[in-house]
Parts: structure tokens; sequence; C-alpha cells
């Protein structure tokens, strides 16, 4: 155990060493990237247990059981179903048959009330990506920024050596100056993958709020409409009694 824990530490140590050199040989730049790569992976992370919290990646199993409770006619089993979850789903469900219980509600209040929720439940969900744009978005600039700044560097340096310039000296400095490049795309690549997979996750989650508020909507007001109909039957037939 105690020969384990000293090679794990000693790959740690240098690991971190290779990591300062490289940050060394790309200077500004490099550490500005180092920075927002460590921003980065703390905004993957931190999202991807905000979208589990939230329901993202698991399925709508309880809250379809209680659409399907509703459309069956038994409200008090499907706002049993829901109760207490923090699924946005399931939030979703519960304020929209909050809603639809009111018999007094319209149907166009209810409607606007709905997207409401909606739209805030998703915002809330949204929350981060716009820092993970900005990684995608500045991590290849700022690894241009340091190539260019590096470049510049090495040909001031190959001016000042004149004649006696050493290629070796010139090469050595323009691939000191690509790490940057190559440190910008090797932090955008895997925010942009984190960014699309959590993105794609979003969409599904609207995809399927609108369509378990629409599936509410349409058994709450077909049942009214058919409680109704047989109302008007009903009263038609005491009409023609009477008559």
């Amino acid at each position: 155990m105690t020969d384990t824990t000293s090679a794990l530490t000693g790959l740690a140590s240098t690991a971190a060493e290779k990591l300062d050199a490289l940050i060394g040989l790309g200077g500004p730049a490099m550490v500005a990237i180092a920075a927002l790569s460590v921003i980065g992976t703390a905004l993957i992370l931190w999202k991807f247990f905000s979208l589990v919290h939230v329901g993202a990646f698991s399925g709508s199993g309880r809250a379809e059981r209680a659409i399907r409770d509703w459309e069956a006619g038994d409200r008090a089993a499907a706002r049993a179903l829901l109760s207490g979850r923090m699924g946005v789903r399931a939030r979703l469900a519960t304020q929209v048959m909050s809603l639809l219980n009111d018999p007094g509600m319209p149907e166009g209040l209810a409607r606007e009330e709905t997207a409401r929720a909606a739209r805030a439940l998703l915002a809330s969900a949204r929350s981060g990506l716009r820092g993970l744009e900005l990684t995608v978005t500045i991590g290849p600039l700022l690894g241009l920024l340091g190539t260019v700044t590096g470049m510049i560097s090495a040909f001031q340096a190959l001016q000042q050596a004149g004649t006696r310039a050493d290629p070796a000296t010139l090469a050595g400095g323009i691939w000191e100056a690509l790490l940057t490049t190559a440190a910008g795309m090797a932090v955008a690549i895997p925010a942009q993958v984190a960014l699309t997979w959590f993105e794609s996750r979003i969409e599904a989650l609207r995809h399927d709020m609108e369509d378990q508020a629409t599936r509410l909507f349409v058994a709450t007001f077909r049942t009214r409409g058919a409680s109704h109909a047989d109302e008007d039957a009903t009263s038609v037939g005491h009409h023609e009694a009477a008559a």
C-alpha cells in the first residue's frame, strides 16, 4: 500500500512539473488557457450534476404514469405521484395539474401560465451554458494570441542575431509558440462536446414538457366538453318532457 501511494505521488509530482514547464513555455497566454481549462472543467461538472438533479438524464416514467392517471380521470392519484418531485417534467406537470384542477380557470389563461412556467424551468436548466459557450470561443482565440506573440518574439530574436542566427533556435521558438494553439483547442474541444450534449438533453426536456402539457390540456378540456354536452342533453330532455 505504501509503495502504491509513493508511486502515485511520484507520478502526480512528475505530471505537475511537466505541466508547469509547458505553461512556462507558452507564456501569459498559456497561463490564461490553464485558468480557462479549470473554469471550463468546473462548469462541465457543475452542469452535469445540475442536470442530473432536474432529471435531464432520467426517463419521464413517473410523470408519464401521472399523466396516464390524469387521462383516466384519477386526478388525485396523478397529483400524488408527482408530489415532492424535483425533476422539471414533474414540476411542470404539477403546475399544469394545479391550474387545470380549477374548473373556473379559462383555457387561454391556463395556457399562458403553463408557457410562463415552462420558460422559467427551461431557463433554469440552461443556466451555465453561456459560460461553456464562452470557453469554446475564447480557448482557441487565446491559443492564437499566444502563437502570434510567440512568433513575434521568435522573429525578433532572429533579427537580433543577424547573420549568426541559429535555425534551431528559430524552430524552437516557433514550436513553443504553437503550444498555445494546441492548448487552446484542447480546452475548447471537450467544452464544445459537453455543450452540445447538454443542449441536446435540454431540447429533449423541452419536447417532453410540451408533449405532457398538451396531453394534460387535451384530457382536461375533452372531459369538460363531454360534461357540458351531457348537461345540455339533460336540459333539452327536461324541456321536452315538460312540453
